[in-house]
């Protein structure tokens, strides 16, 4: 039994043994933060209405060794813990998000295709039957991917502050209960934490789906809706309680934890659990990771009122065999860890032995990236190289994958998944306050260097949510690398998370939750791309100020705010040209002229619609706008005047009323909207309609 629980709690994946002390240099305050890294989710003061304070609660997993290993429950499940995450801080589930990464998919019929459908699916039938929408992500496709998938997951909720429930028990909790909640607990999962702290190794595939977990999200949405009940109650009573998700390391890891970060030590009674198979040995059921479970630890006066509302109100027995609210222990002033089954001891150790901070200090190669002489692009051939970066699979539309996913499910949804750079939501009924979430992680970049990588996804994150109106408050990070063991693989984590920091600090955004993947490579040593994938998180005071989707008018200035270095590292254009070229720099002061210029401008109003420059260019974006316009019935189009409109040096292109009056110090004017649907690009005309089927078309052979 111990040595399955250590197993557990000192997996990477449990306690970040070889990252932690890298992560503590990231910021992790703000005038913002309520709640940094350290509990089921971070948290951030979003806005008062009516005279109360609300928060907006967010966390950011991965679930990648399961998605490639049994796809469509890998990525569902990866789905259901980041719900459970947000949902035990109190909060209600408002808003999911997906930044996936898959093989190249260029046959539907090849198993990179089977594991992408089969990801996309589960992720849109646990999010539709949950009821919650899915408003933001990405994709990208690459060999890289091939044989280790990543599904990256983000979840968002809201609460009012005084109602945040806490993931640890409080001063004075001994005595306390400890009340398991949620689906009977089965062999499923058994191993996963560990399970996803190795490197997959395609002889294991069967074998290695017994450490997979099963969803319901049918069951979970009962348990959600159950759960809000619970949180009304403890408000009424005004009862202090605790509440933690059943995630890695099932009922060990998570009682140990709830109670351990208070202080305190636990006793459980392992044959008080709902179980679904009799007779399995104690250590499956402490540490099996069944899904749709969560732990509460209460005042014993309250565990009568809370098995009523989860067995009787909302009637868990009935939904699912054996599912239902159990006592399973008790929170005890000595700070040990027992565990017992059929009257005997099964473990007994000490509580911060097991969940305190085991150190792995591994050996890391320092990565450098020396920068090359910047090199003279050559002539460039638009008319025959601009339809291809429309449909080169990091550029064309994502609709055929995101359309499985219902984003306006429940009626807050502002901007929906597609509609812009970023998703919105109103969160707060009766209030005009917004929420804006996007995603950034560019794998060609990380392919590259790892560390530009990670700095380009906070800054790319960021430009996505300032592009709706909204204002940076703060960020995630999903940290997706190879294994550690190996020097130069830790090394690009390291330079990554450094990357992190300096960015963050550059830009005054703090990280206020994240998640550590590694060992994501083959038995044969191929690593994906270091991908160091990162949230950003936008408050909107008012929602009428969202920059909304499309060319507005024709005869308006078209600006360009941000980098205009004309080089090609990284990009779309490098791979079609087969040059590797040079990474655009970052610059901070620049970077923060335009975020200044841009804020200035939607604050006045004045911006008529946005988008972000980012794969596929300058060009690529103004046809988004076009392409925008197009959907809401506006035939419009755009003549631009550009040295090099496919260039990715990150910025904005912004419409602009002629009138406006603006200050365009810091801008470039590109060129006019037009009442015609044809681009002209440096003299070149393109049709919109057949840029639009040229874009929309690639990824439906994967989604026919």
């Amino acid at each position: 039994m111990e040595l399955h629980a250590f197993d557990a709690a000192w997996s990477e994946h449990c306690s970040y043994k070889s990252s932690r002390r890298f992560l503590k240099n990231l910021p992790t305050s703000g005038a913002r933060v309520l709640l940094g890294p350290g509990e089921d989710a971070g948290i951030l003061h979003l806005g008062t209405h009516d005279g109360e304070r609300y928060a907006i609660v967010v966390a950011h997993e991965s679930h990648n060794h399961p998605s490639q290993v049994v796809p469509f429950e890998g990525a569902a499940t990866g789905i259901g813990g980041i719900v459970r995450d947000v949902l035990c801080m109190g909060a209600e589930v408002i808003a999911v998000a997906d930044p996936l990464r898959f093989g190249r998919c260029d046959d539907p019929a090849s198993h990179e295709s089977h594991v992408a459908r089969g990801a996309v699916d589960g992720i849109g039938a646990y999010g539709n039957a949950i009821g919650v929408p899915n408003v933001a992500g990405d994709v990208y496709f690459e060999h890289g991917f091939d044989e280790n998938c990543l599904v990256n997951v983000v979840a968002l909720g809201i609460v009012n502050e005084k109602d945040i429930i806490h993931s640890y028990v409080p001063k004075g909790a001994e005595g306390w209960q400890l009340v398991l909640v949620g689906k009977a607990t089965d062999p499923s999962g058994f191993g996963g934490a560990s399970f996803s702290s190795l490197a997959l190794d395609a002889r294991d595939a069967e074998l290695n789906k017994g450490a997979v977990q099963v969803p319901d999200p049918f069951f979970k949405n009962v348990l959600m809706r159950a759960s809000y009940r619970v949180f009304a109650l403890l408000r009424e009573r005004k009862v202090v309680a605790a509440f933690k998700d059943l995630g890695a390391g099932g009922i060990v890891g998570c009682s140990a934890e709830i109670t351990a970060h208070g202080g305190y030590g636990a006793q459980i009674e392992l044959d008080k659990v709902n179980v679904a198979v009799e007779g399995m040995p104690p250590e499956v059921i402490a540490v099996g990771e069944t899904q749709e479970r969560m732990l509460w630890a209460v005042p014993p006066d309250f565990v009568p009122e809370l098995l009523r509302v989860y067995n009787e109100e909302f009637g868990l027995p009935d939904v699912a065999y054996n599912a239902r609210a159990t006592p399973i222990g008790e929170v005890t002033a000595q700070r040990r860890y027992v565990l017992r089954y059929r009257d005997q001891i099964v473990m007994d150790v000490e509580s911060e032995f097991l969940t305190g901070s085991i150190h792995d200090e591994l050996p890391y190669t320092e990565k450098i990236y020396h920068r090359a002489a910047a090199q003279e692009l050559p002539a460039l051939d638009i008319q025959r190289i601009f339809p291809r970066v429309l449909a080169h699979r990091d550029v064309c539309s994502r609709e055929p994958l995101y359309r499985r996913y219902d984003s306006v499910v429940r009626g807050r949804t502002v901007l929906p998944r597609g509609a812009a750079d970023a998703g919105v939501l109103a969160p707060v009924p009766g209030s005009r306050l917004g929420v804006a979430l996007a995603v950034a992680g560019n794998p060609r970049y990380g392919s590259i260097d790892a560390a530009y990588a990670a700095e380009q996804a906070v800054l790319e994150a960021m430009r996505r949510v300032v592009a709706v109106g909204a204002h940076p408050i703060g960020l995630t990070d999903c940290l997706n690398f190879g294994n550690p063991r190996r020097s130069e693989q830790f090394g690009g984590f390291v330079a990554a998370v450094e990357a992190l920091a300096h960015a963050a600090a550059e830009l005054d955004l703090p990280f206020v939750s994240g998640n550590v993947s590694l060992y994501n490579e083959t038995s044969a040593g191929r690593a994906i791309p270091a991908s160091a994938i990162v949230a950003c998180i936008g408050s909107i005071a008012d929602i009428a100020n969202v920059v909304t989707p499309g060319f507005k008018a024709a005869g308006s200035a078209l600006l360009w705010v941000g980098s205009r270095e004309f080089v090609t590292g990284g990009s779309v254009l490098a791979e079609l040209l087969g040059d590797k070229g040079t990474l655009p720099r970052i610059e901070y002061d620049a970077e923060r002229a335009a975020l200044a210029i841009m804020r200035d401008a939607i604050a006045r109003g004045v911006v008529r619609a946005c988008r972000v420059v980012a794969d596929g260019g300058m060009l690529t974006a103004v046809a988004r706008l076009a392409f925008d316009a197009r959907a809401a019935g506006r035939k419009l189009g755009a003549e631009i005047d550009f040295g090099n409109p496919l260039c990715e040096a990150g910025g904005f292109v912004c419409e602009i009323a002629a009138d406006s009056g603006m200050d365009v110090t810091g801008t470039l004017q590109i060129g006019t909207t037009t009442d015609a649907p044809e681009l002209i690009a440096n003299g070149t005309r393109f049709d919109i309609e057949r840029l639009y089927e040229i874009w929309s078309q690639p990824l439906a052979k994967l989604y026919p």
